[in-house]
């Protein structure tokens, strides 16, 4: 099959023909339709993560099953799913609390068997799916099934996307109906994060970038007010039009700098959400005397997402009207084109692209 493979770090990626492993007894040979182009693959592209190379990047994707493994029961060929990076073991001390995103056996369960290779070598797989493919071979629990109607390409940006900046809000944060919020970024997580705010009713909603063809998109996504930092400080600015700060604001760059503005945008009793990668070793400082009032500064993984209850909901509303996805769509592409993609994704101006797949 034909891959987008990642040799060198830092480097672009290349397509090359990949093997796949036997199916497992709990794995799923899925047929990819569509794969989203996220910050969290460029950034181990760029360096600022480590991971063993060769590697398929890609995590976020849809597509339709194709064969399944001797003890597989969830899902059958014909089905359609969404992949997930949050593999759930089930019964780990996390998982059996209700966070099965913060699983302690997932690398274990990506790591089971040599699932790609090339040559006779391994070929590592990044966060037990490799989506830049044309099939994925997966445990079965990194998979939702969903319902069949649903279009496969915009079913493939809640795999990550959609799941991380709507569930930041709904799960992590539980911004409530009548709160202030603030979203640092307007890329495809802010602007998930900032229609999530929408949704539960937010009284103000303020989306902060630096690009104005990005703050016009996110009052389309349910932004009440745009502040351009490029042009003024969005911690004053933010302060000024909520007579002191939000109860809620959300980081979705990757930053330590823009952490440390969300932090500073709150009011008393306040929490900071922290979406967005910081580079490893990236230290965050807030002024101490601010955790006095209340204020609080919490990270968010994958959106504190249980995605096999969520993804469906999401999907749901979706097609009920009240999700947007079609507008997050930039731009589709081959696969042999996903490097132009990557490249336009680094320029900062556009949401979420997809590689398609015939």
């Amino acid at each position: 099959m034909k891959a987008a493979v990642l040799e060198h770090i830092p480097g672009e990626l290349v397509i090359d023909d990949i093997d796949l492993g036997t199916v497992g007894p709990r794995d799923v040979l899925v047929r990819t339709v569509a794969a989203g182009l996220c910050h969290s693959d460029l950034h181990f592209m760029e360096g600022k993560y480590p991971h063993p190379v060769p590697c398929v990047l890609g995590h976020e994707s849809a597509g339709i099953v194709e064969q399944v493994g001797s003890q597989v029961t969830y899902v059958q060929p014909g089905d359609h799913v969404i992949s997930c990076i949050s593999g759930f073991c089930g019964a780990c001390r996390y998982c059996l609390r209700g966070q099965p995103n913060l699983c302690d056996n997932v690398s274990a369960m990506s790591s089971d068997f040599v699932r790609l290779s090339r040559g006779g070598q391994q070929v590592f797989q990044f966060a037990g799916l490799s989506s830049f493919a044309e099939q994925l071979l997966v445990h079965e629990n990194f998979l939702v099934k969903i319902r069949p109607d649903m279009p496969l390409d915009k079913a493939a940006l809640i795999g990550c996307g959609v799941t991380t900046g709507v569930g930041a809000v709904i799960n992590t944060a539980k911004v409530r109906a009548g709160d202030t919020v603030a979203v640092i970024g307007c890329g495809g997580i802010g602007l998930n994060a900032i229609q999530a705010a929408a949704i539960t009713g937010a009284a103000r909603i303020i989306a902060v970038d630096r690009v104005a063809s990005k703050l016009a998109l996110a009052q389309r996504f349910g932004a009440t007010d745009v502040v351009n930092a490029s042009a003024i400080d969005p911690v004053l600015a933010v302060a000024e039009l909520t007579g002191g700060g939000v109860d809620y604001s959300f980081e979705a760059i990757g930053l330590s700098a823009t952490a440390q503005q969300a932090f500073n945008m709150l009011n008393k009793g306040g929490t900071a959400t922290v979406i967005g990668m910081i580079p490893l070793g990236e230290k965050v400082e807030i002024d101490g005397f601010q955790l006095l009032v209340e204020k609080r500064l919490q990270g968010s993984n994958m959106g504190s997402n249980r995605f096999r209850i969520d993804m469906p909901q999401y999907i749901e509303w979706y097609l009920q009207g009240k999700l947007k996805l079609d507008e997050l769509v930039s731009g589709t592409m081959p696969l042999e084109k996903i490097n132009d993609g990557f490249a336009t994704l680094k320029g900062g101006e556009v949401a979420r692209q997809l590689v398609t797949f015939d």
